[in-house]
């Protein structure tokens, strides 16, 4: 039987030769269909930031605007901006949504404890719905410094 493999002339090493050519158009296929696949940009997401003004305040009352921004700086239209106590304290966790220049304005009365010089307010972004934006990694700080 064996013999029979190796004398048979019609492809490599027993395999007929039409395997042989479906098997490499095959693979040309797959080849063009990949790199097809990878140059589609669709399922692509981009992580936002927040730019707080002024980046730096003193305990008490006091109003923040606070810019969404994309990785190329440009701003974020209807997010909605969260600000939490980080190691500064607020009353109450504050929210605001951007507008078409992607700014929100947040009243943030942040205090200090009595043997602390500085802390942070913390800023989340729930980003539009529909939109390719998420918030997966930290954003900026607001420093909150006793003067």
């Amino acid at each position: 039987m064996f013999e029979a493999l190796w004398r048979d002339e019609r492809g490599i090493e027993g395999l007929p030769i039409r395997l042989v050519i479906a098997l490499v158009v095959g693979v040309a296929c797959m080849s063009v269909m990949m790199s097809t696949i990878s140059g589609i940009q669709t399922l692509q997401v981009t992580e936002v930031d927040v730019q707080p003004s002024p980046e730096v305040t003193e305990p008490g009352s006091g109003s923040v605007s606070v810019t969404v921004v994309d990785p190329e700086g440009s701003p974020v239209a209807d997010a909605t901006v969260v600000a939490k106590s980080g190691t500064a304290t607020l009353s109450s966790v504050e929210t605001a949504k951007t507008g078409s220049g992607g700014t929100a304005s947040l009243s943030l009365s942040p205090s200090l404890g009595p043997n602390q010089d500085e802390g942070t307010i913390v800023f989340e972004v729930k980003p539009p719905a529909g939109s390719s934006y998420q918030d997966n990694r930290a954003n900026t700080d607001l420093l909150v410094v006793r003067s």
